[in-house]
This record gives structure tokens, C-alpha cells and sequence, in this order.
């Protein structure tokens, strides 16, 4: 079995990591430590709680130490990119874990903070800088911080950074640091928009992979309960009877669900708290240090705000929304199963539901098993996990996101593109037509029109015999002028 002694890392680093009680590495660090310390550009496929932050941290922490030199003010000598303030805060204090025997310096920068503190930070300039790209370009464009001392440029969590829109910040950074310089690239999916920028930013990488799908969900023992979505909170309060639920983090789709849910937990006097982008920074950081210390045994999360959190011992993953995109259900549940421990993952799926519990099927290639329960509905006729149902999600081209792409959905609303508009404001021929019987071709006239043709010939002419007409002469076609 290979040790960290074994990868070629120095003194100062192997401390550090017996300081903090590792001795083995996690598959993921056993290939991306060494082609990282040889200064080789990596393209990294892995899961959360693999240790993907480790396999990059302590070959950088160890090729700065060897050539120790300053940055320069405002400047950097390792910049890591990370999507979510959470996971920012978690990189940086890994860099400072690993590297407190090596003498490097290591500052973050994410928003939702004063910027003052962090302007401060870097003013003499940092080894490592830890950054969300929002409140980087931010720094950048106060001149703040400049990018043109990198020598290393690590993306973490690159798919989730194109799901939040980070796509265009992430090309302008690339055009700030220098060309020549090693980029460490790692993303937990690799559709082909990841691929394509990964392509752009690498130079002939070293790619290493571990933890596919399927293995993550075989470690994770799953169950889903079919439930009205009006019964979902008592159905989550009697569950949470089994004592064996002693840490769970509850997976809802909304921000406003999030908070609902920890308010009526809180109500029956079960401590909970909530982590979502309405909350500020500190908040965030107050919930998310009551749950690591146990004082709270839910933690209640959206999709995007759990992204970073990183806490061990979660016994339980409880999906009170199912996700739209299949593969964010293999992330929720791998949070229970982490460093190859195993775990469980309860799901409530109502009726509108059932598509996304089809899709999560065919990606895992395993059905996840149905759970009776008190408040259980009648589940769906069972279907082969690979065998394509009415979803019209499932047909047609997909995005990076797994939705289907702009062109499909274009070509799926055009027919009621103008429904919720009012009837007046709409297109002629978008709007509604009213049913009459088949004899019936004529439109009814309109009541002044009907008054006016009951009159005779000479009161619609003036007294020279010319024909008067209110609204000017009709068109030539006989139709009536639009109004």
C-alpha cells in the first residue's frame, strides 16, 4: 500500500500531514501528487470527499518551499479558484494546514465580506491567494491585485463554476496570468463543455480519475419514499425518530423551502440550520460551525450553497427535493460516504418527481429501492433503469448542466411562446381562437357598425352626396383596419 512517504514529498510536509494524524493517500492523491510535483499540467476527475484538495495542496505547497521567493505587492504565486465562498475558506485552510512547516503564506478573498480586510492581505503580496472570480475581478479592477506573478493556476470544482455563470470571468482571468505557467484542473463531471475548457487552459495534461458514478452510489445505501409534497415535512419528522439519524444534511431546491423547513423542524423542537446564498457570510459560518460541533443535527442546504461544505461523520443525506440534474444526486448522496466509508441517502419523490427519479435510475444504472412508510403513495410502475420514459427531457441535445440546451427548449415552448402574455398584446395568429358552429363564417358585427347599416343609404352621405365614414374609407381588401 503506498504512503505518503513514498510520493517524494519533503520533511516539513510529511509533518504536517502526521500532525494531522494521515499517513495513507486517498487514490485521487496517489496519482496527481506526483505529476503535479514534477510540474506537469493535471486534469483531475473526481467526487467531493475524495481528497482532491490534498492531491493539489501539498505538491504546490512543496514546489514553492523548495524555490522560496516573494510574489511582489498585490501579487500571488499560486492563485486556486474555487466556485462558493465555503469551499474558498476550506482550500485556504488546508494550504495553511499542510504548509504551517514550510513557511508559506496563504490569504482568501470571496464576497459577501467587507473588502477592506482582504485589499490588506494583499499588499505585500501572498504565496497562495484562494479566490471566488467574482470578488477577484473585483480586486483586479481596483488594482488591488494584479495576476502576472502566477506560476501555478488550479481550478477546483470547474463544472460547478460553469454552472454558476463563471464561464466569462474564468477567460478573463486566463488572459491576466502568464502563458507560461503549470494549471492543475479538476471537476467532478467531465461533459463536453469542461472538456473544451479544459482543453483551453492545459497544455498537454496528465489526466487522473477515480470514483465514477456507479461506485459512488454502491457505497451508499439508498432509498426513496413516494410521498405528496404536502406531507413531506411530517413524513421528515417522523423519520427523524430513528436515533441511528444522528447528523443529516437535508437537501431542499429552494432557498425560501430551506428556510421553511428549518422554521418547522425548530417549531417541534428539533435543532436545525439553514445555509443558502440569502445568507450572509457570517451566518453561513455560524450554521455550519453549529452543525460540525453537534450542537445541531440538521444541517438544511440548496444545492449551490453545500457545494465546499465539508464535514465528516454525516450519517445520513436526506433529498427533500429531488435534483433536476441527475448527477447532482451522486454528489448530495457522496457526502455521506466519505474516504470510502459507506452511508445513507433517503429521497422523497412526489408525483412531479418521478421524471427526476428516472434520470437519477439511468445514470446510476441501479433502482433505487422504494421505502412503505405511513405517508407513502402509490409508486410508478417499475422501469428498467436504462429504458427511456415519457420525460421529454430525456430526447433531444443537453447542456453542460444536464438540462436539455437552449435550441430543444426553444423548439419545445415556440408554440405558447406569447401564452402569458395578454390576448390584445399577442401576434395575430398566436392568439386563441374562439370555437363557432361550422354555418356560422361571418364574425358578428359590431354594435355601432350594426346601428350604421340599419340606417338608410342617405344618412351615412353628407348634403353634397358624398359618403361620410368615421374612421376613414375601409381598405381595399374589405377587412376592417386593425385597432
Amino acid at each position: 500500500m503506498t504512503k505518503f512517504t513514498d510520493l517524494g514529498l519533503s520533511a516539513p510536509i510529511l509533518k504536517a500531514l502526521a500532525a494531522e494524524g494521515y499517513e495513507t493517500p486517498t487514490p485521487i492523491q496517489a496519482q496527481a501528487i506526483a505529476p503535479v510535483l514534477a510540474g506537469r499540467d493535471v486534469v483531475g476527475l473526481a467526487q467531493t470527499g475524495t481528497g482532491k484538495t490534498a492531491a493539489f495542496a501539498l505538491p504546490i505547497i512543496d514546489s514553492l518551499a523548495a524555490n522560496h521567493k516573494g510574489a511582489g505587492a498585490r501579487a500571488c504565486r499560486v492563485l486556486v479558484l474555487a466556485p462558493t465562498r465555503e469551499l474558498a475558506a476550506q482550500i485556504a485552510d488546508s494550504f495553511r494546514a499542510y504548509g504551517k512547516f514550510s513557511n508559506i503564506g496563504c490569504a482568501v478573498v470571496f464576497g459577501g465580506v467587507p473588502i477592506g480586510r482582504q485589499i490588506k492581505a494583499l499588499e505585500r503580496g501572498v504565496d497562495v491567494l484562494v479566490a471566488t472570480p467574482g470578488r477577484l475581478l473585483d480586486l483586479i479592477e481596483q488594482k488591488k491585485c494584479r495576476l502576472d506573478a502566477v506560476e501555478i493556476l488550479v481550478l477546483d470544482e470547474a463544472d460547478h463554476m460553469l454552472d454558476l455563470g463563471f464561464i466569462h470571468a474564468l477567460k478573463r482571468i486566463s488572459q491576466l496570468v502568464p502563458a507560461k505557467r503549470q494549471t492543475v484542473f479538476f471537476s467532478a463531471t467531465m461533459p463536453p463543455p469542461i472538456a473544451e475548457l479544459a482543453a483551453k487552459f492545459l497544455t498537454d495534461p496528465v489526466q487522473v480519475a477515480v470514483a465514477p458514478v456507479s461506485s459512488t452510489a454502491e457505497r451508499v445505501e439508498q432509498a426513496v419514499i413516494h410521498v405528496e409534497s404536502s406531507r413531506k415535512q411530517d413524513l421528515l419528522h417522523d423519520i427523524l425518530g430513528d436515533k441511528s439519524i444522528s447528523r443529516a444534511l437535508v437537501f431542499t431546491r429552494t432557498k425560501h423551502g430551506a428556510d421553511r423547513v428549518v422554521k418547522r423542524l425548530e417549531a417541534a423542537g428539533i435543532p436545525a440550520e439553514a445555509i443558502h446564498g440569502n445568507k450572509s457570510q457570517g451566518q453561513r459560518e455560524r450554521a455550519l460551525d453549529t452543525f460540525k460541533r453537534g450542537k445541531a443535527r440538521l444541517l438544511v442546504a440548496t444545492e449551490i450553497a453545500a457545494r465546499g461544505i465539508d464535514v465528516d461523520n454525516i450519517t445520513h443525506v436526506i433529498n427533500f427535493d429531488l435534483p433536476d440534474v441527475p448527477e447532482q444526486y451522486v454528489h448530495r448522496i457522496g457526502r455521506t460516504a466519505r474516504a470510502g466509508e459507506t452511508g445513507a441517502a433517503i429521497s422523497f419523490c412526489a408525483p412531479d418527481e418521478r421524471d427526476n427519479l428516472r434520470g437519477i435510475e439511468r445514470l446510476t444504472k441501479q433502482a433505487v429501492p422504494v421505502l412503505e412508510h405511513q405517508y407513502s403513495i402509490a409508486a410508478p410502475v417499475p422501469r428498467a433503469p436504462g429504458e427511456r420514459g415519457s420525460d421529454p427531457r430525456s430526447n433531444g441535445p443537453r447542456n453542460s448542466q444536464g438540462k436539455p440546451s437552449r435550441d430543444a427548449r426553444r423548439t419545445k415552448r415556440a408554440p405558447m411562446q406569447n401564452s402569458d402574455r395578454p390576448r390584445e398584446d399577442r401576434p395575430r395568429e398566436d392568439r386563441p381562437r374562439t370555437e363557432r358552429p361550422a354555418g356560422d363564417c361571418k364574425p358578428a358585427p359590431r354594435p355601432e357598425r350594426a346601428a350604421s347599416e340599419a340606417r338608410s343609404g342617405e344618412e351615412r352621405r353628407d348634403r353634397k352626396g358624398n359618403e361620410v365614414w368615421s374612421n376613414g374609407p375601409p381598405p381595399r381588401s374589405g377587412r376592417r383596419p386593425n385597432r
